[in-house]
């Protein structure tokens, strides 16, 4: 199985189990709505990757990690999503969940993804209990406060926004949760890897910026110009299109070096070279 093939498989794995029993129905089909088909499933490839590159020699915690972090990601798109954040018609090309089930389902489609992740978690910490709770608190850190993906969404709410503590939390987290839990799951000390995660994901952020910026709702799939239509801080506000561009390619060069010392170093940094190569957006790809 190729891990795209794996990484799809653990995903709707974990969906059958929210889907199990006697579900409503509407509530049950928006489970797996808002998780496929799973664009590009960044966040999930690279926690499998850090798995391997340090042995996976428990390939069931893994599939179990790779399926909660997607989970989390896709209850954060949900939300994001809402009239009360962005109010988006859109996501992935197909109507957003709120769009196509109801604001109400859409709250709770999310918070059954957020439950439903840690469901994962636990019944892997059934049978490697040690790697099961770093698992759960990791991921817990990066989705909630003080530094997680809730505390990014709230920083738009504050009157002076820290930019760089804005994009860490808003969008580095979930990298930070994929570096960190690959190395967990496959039994490595998470802490060598938060580097490696921090700078994928700024990177990742400053991509999106460039995107929001400068493509159209059929390139994006989703509301173009959502940064300048709620005034939320970006590279391209405070940088311009060519000094975004130009963080973009440092923050990329430093990520590669960053890689910790594993088995599967060389492997991994070729992973993380063609990450590099989907999130620079075409538009920017000829700027110096």
């Amino acid at each position: 199985m190729d891990l795209n093939a794996r990484i799809d498989d653990a995903v709707c794995r974990a969906i059958a189990i929210g889907r199990g029993g006697v579900a409503p129905a509407q509530l049950s089909e928006a489970l797996d709505y808002a998780t496929s088909p799973g664009g590009a499933r960044i966040r999930p490839t690279i926690l499998a990757s850090v798995a391997m590159a340090c042995g996976d020699d428990r390939p069931g915690v893994t599939d179990a990690a790779v399926a909660a972090l997607e989970l989390i990601h896709c209850a954060s798109l949900v939300h994001d999503d809402l009239p009360c954040f962005d109010d988006a018609e859109l996501r992935r090309g197909k109507p957003s969940v709120h769009r196509a089930y109801s604001e109400p389902l859409a709250v709770l489609a999310g918070d059954s993804l957020i439950i439903l992740a840690f469901d994962v978690l636990a019944r892997a910490a059934e049978d490697a209990p040690r790697r099961g709770v770093r698992l759960m608190r990791t991921l817990a850190q990066c989705s909630g406060m003080p530094n997680g993906i809730c505390a990014g969404q709230g920083w738009e709410s504050e009157a002076k926004v820290d930019l760089a503590a804005y994009h860490r939390s808003k969008t580095g987290a979930l990298f930070i949760a994929a570096t960190q839990m690959g190395a967990i799951a496959a039994g490595h000390d998470p802490e060598p890897w938060y580097e490696l995660g921090d700078r994928i994901g700024e990177a990742f952020q400053v991509a999106d910026d460039l995107r929001d910026a400068l493509m159209d709702v059929d390139a994006l799939g989703k509301p173009a110009g959502q940064d300048e239509a709620h005034g939320r801080p970006n590279a391209v506000a405070e940088l311009g299109v060519a000094g975004a561009t130009g963080r973009l390619r440092n923050i990329l060069a430093g990520a590669i070096s960053s890689i910790p010392s594993c088995p599967g170093e060389a492997r991994l940094a070729q992973m993380v070279r063609m990450q590099s190569e989907r999130i620079m957006p075409d538009a920017v790809r000829h700027l110096a």
